[in-house]
């Protein structure tokens, strides 16, 4: 046999082999907080370990922040972030690694080895994905919108009451929906996954001479060619001459369906504009009578 074809043909079984033990390196896994994730950690090698957005807590036994404090791994997190990185201080060291993420804990059994995993990427079942939202009541949507005023306050002191909430932050440069002689600025925008419900933050300026009146609950929300109505409003809907307000909107798929709508779409806000209420005084408070029919 040709000398190059054997060295060839003897080689590719090693490199067959390595490429394996490479994939094997790199795990896929779906989150199941009822499960155990053996992880294996290597004293010469970092295993991070990835969650689909920021975490909330670490918890974990025999582990150090620093290298400096004797303990049996060594964990690295950035507060904020949506992964950790650990690795292993002593030969044949095992503790567990509890982390806290969307309001579950998630448990980890950490092992010394020399066949370490380098990186573990969670990621939500599809039983997760596909949940139905929660039933939509008033007192729901009102628990919404004391939510996203209060959302600064919680995501510091009660992060986990916030932490699958998504949000756009616009304060610095708000979205506005110019209309003439009335403009909409959306300053801020939640989105509660398990609600299906969106919830926007608007502030409502009247540039006209005349007071502004409009139906908060025929607002329009406008992406694209779709409408939406909100489900419940805090804004008033009178608005004097050259003055704004400030109020909240949520809108949420409804009994109907769900709106799968995403904070990355393009929102106009649109007023349902009404005409001020006429009031018709009538002499010694009787009722106008009406005209007799024609004979």
């Amino acid at each position: 046999m040709n000398r190059l074809v054997r060295l060839i043909l003897l080689t590719f079984p090693i490199i067959g082999i390595n490429a394996h033990a490479a994939e094997q390196r790199i795990q896929d896994l779906t989150l199941d907080d009822h499960t155990v994730y053996p992880v294996p950690v290597s004293v010469t090698r970092v295993t991070t370990i990835s969650f689909p957005s920021p975490i909330t807590a670490i918890d974990g036994a025999l582990l150090t922040l620093d290298g400096k404090t004797p303990a049996l791994f060594q964990v690295a997190h950035t507060k904020g972030t949506a992964f950790l990185s650990l690795r292993a201080l002593a030969k044949d060291a095992a503790t567990n690694l509890n982390v806290r993420w969307n309001n579950h804990t998630y448990a980890f059994e950490l092992h010394e080895s020399a066949d370490p995993w380098y990186s573990v990427v969670l990621r939500s079942g599809p039983e997760q994905s596909n949940r139905a939202p929660r039933p939509v009541t008033p007192a729901c949507l009102l628990g919404l919108i004391d939510k996203a005023k209060a959302f600064g306050l919680l995501q510091t002191q009660q992060p986990d009451a916030v932490a699958d909430v998504e949000y756009a932050d616009h304060r610095e440069k708000p979205i506005v929906s110019d209309c003439g002689d009335y403009e909409v600025q959306m300053t801020e925008a939640f989105r509660f996954p398990q609600d299906d419900a969106l919830v926007f933050h608007l502030v409502i300026a009247n540039h006209s001479d005349k007071p502004l009146e409009h139906a908060p609950e025929k607002l329009e929300v406008r992406v694209a060619d779709h409408v939406f109505n909100p489900s419940l409003t805090d804004l008033v809907s009178g608005i004097a001459p050259r003055e704004s307000t400030i109020g909240y909107v949520v809108v949420s798929g409804g009994p109907n369906g769900h709106n799968n709508l995403s904070l990355k779409n393009d929102f106009t806000f649109v007023l349902s504009r009404r005409e001020p209420t006429v009031e018709i005084n009538t002499p010694d408070g009787k009722d106008i009578e009406p005209a007799p029919l024609p004979q």
